[in-house]
């Protein structure tokens, strides 16, 4: 494979950045003839799309975005070389980077990556969210240091990595107020018959909720399932259903979204994972992680 041109990978992150050739050669002081030149020979060296043309603009295509995050991080890490042979005397930072599955909580993510940040040692916190598999592909190639998941890593999956238990939350519903004076009777019972927003397919509890509730309400009315933890929120914020979420975290759901705890599922408890390459947890961040999650989960 021939070597990266970091020439062209600049000239690609500019147009990219700038949205168009012409405006990216004014920014290089090159031509437009030069820089789509060298496009077309970078373009041609990775065997692979990056731009496709919408009108007058050049829009990336898919695999030109996933370039352009690797650009950015190598540009961001010579920036912060170049910072840190300007001054001598600046305290050296570590890059701490967390993947978030989107099944997990927000609102826990939050709390239990915070600490990282009050460190003694400076530390910058790069934090991406996305679906387990991708997060588990960079965390195999060292581009992620810690995963928060609410499950295990998949056994099937040929990925050196290590499941530590942050801890574990009882589920919980929450309702607008207007649908909590249409409840009838106790809970669960009460739920019979209300619209209801499930997490998705991709959240771990998601099948033993359907269970539970096939065994403890008498109609299951079912209008919506989501797979991003703060749109189910959202979705139940406006009133559209009831919804479910850890109940260690119900006093700023409450707070942050409006909404009532109508009952707590004793029975149905989800876990938070971190996943690391370490089989013992060393990292001082993933350490305060930790820490965090003893405070704000139970075991």
């Amino acid at each position: 494979m021939a070597a990266l041109n970091y020439k062209h990978l600049r000239y690609f992150w500019m147009v990219a950045r700038c949205g168009s050739i012409a405006k990216a050669a004014g920014e290089l002081h090159l031509t437009p003839q030069s820089i789509s030149g060298q496009l077309t020979e970078f373009a041609d060296t990775l065997g692979v799309e990056l731009f496709r043309r919408v009108g007058r603009r050049l829009e990336l295509t898919e695999t030109g975005n996933r370039v352009l995050r690797h650009a950015e991080d190598i540009f961001s890490a010579g920036d912060a070389l170049l910072e840190v042979v300007k001054d001598q005397t600046a305290p050296q930072v570590t890059i701490f980077r967390v993947g978030v599955s989107d099944s997990v909580s927000k609102a826990v993510a939050c709390q239990l990556v915070a600490p990282a940040l009050a460190l003694a040692e400076p530390t910058r916190l790069i934090c991406r969210e996305g679906r387990l598999a991708a997060l588990l592909a960079d965390l195999a190639v060292h581009k992620l240091d810690l995963i928060i998941a609410d499950r295990v890593m998949p056994s099937h999956l040929s990925v050196r990595g290590y499941n530590h238990l942050l801890g574990e939350s009882e589920l919980a519903v929450f309702a607008a107020p207007a649908l909590v004076r249409q409840l009838k009777g106790e809970f669960p019972e009460c739920l019979s018959g209300m619209p209801l927003l499930l997490p998705g397919e991709d959240f771990a509890v998601h099948a033993r909720l359907m269970q539970w509730l096939h065994k403890h309400v008498a109609r299951v009315h079912v209008i919506g399932e989501f797979d991003d933890s703060a749109m189910l929120k959202a979705f139940g914020q406006s009133g559209a259903g009831l919804f479910f979420a850890p109940a260690a975290i119900a006093d700023a759901i409450c707070a942050q979204y409006g909404v009532a705890l109508v009952g707590a599922i004793p029975s149905l408890r989800e876990q938070v994972y971190a996943i690391t390459t370490e089989r013992h947890i060393s990292h001082p961040a993933s350490q305060a992680i930790r820490q965090a999650a003893l405070q704000t989960l139970s075991v």
